[in-house]
């Protein structure tokens, strides 16, 4: 099983087939998840832990915008776990907005400055597209851990 950083992070299409094809998706939601579960927190997600900006300063410097760090304190760590991406580019907002312009431009440089497999992929906006949609990322996450064995 390779962890699998998806963009957009919050895809739930994504992290589903991913998971259905036996790998385990690295999705923003997992971090949220942590978050709204640990005691000690009034309003999850909304609220943070003194810790979140100093993670989210590792990956942005302070002069960046704040949400920016914010962002990056749930993404950040999930990208080092990452062993593999899958990338969807121009996503449909009901796919996975991301919402932050800048963030993704941060996302998007990290994942590849990494020695990681990645398949970039366009949104599919057809049936057929879809189709092969699901075929391209079966193929790549197929392929992902077969020279270890």
């Amino acid at each position: 099983m390779v962890k699998v950083f998806i963009y957009p992070s919050n895809s739930l299409i994504l992290s589903d087939l991913i998971d259905r094809f036996g790998h385990e998706p690295l999705a923003v939601m997992r971090e949220v998840g942590k978050k709204i579960r640990t005691a000690g927190l009034d309003s999850p997600p909304i609220n943070i832990t003194p810790e979140d900006p100093k993670i989210g300063l590792k990956y942005a410097a302070v002069e960046v915008p704040s949400g920016v760090r914010g962002r990056m304190a749930l993404l950040g760590p999930l990208l080092e776990e990452a062993e593999a991406a899958v990338i969807v580019m121009e996503p449909d907002i009901g796919f996975g907005c991301m919402g932050c312009a800048r963030t993704n431009e941060l996302v998007n440089f990290l994942v590849r400055t990494k020695d990681i497999p990645i398949l970039e992929l366009d949104y599919p906006r057809t049936e057929e597209n879809a189709k092969a949609f699901v075929h391209m990322i079966h193929d790549f996450l197929d392929g992902l851990g077969k020279g270890d064995e």
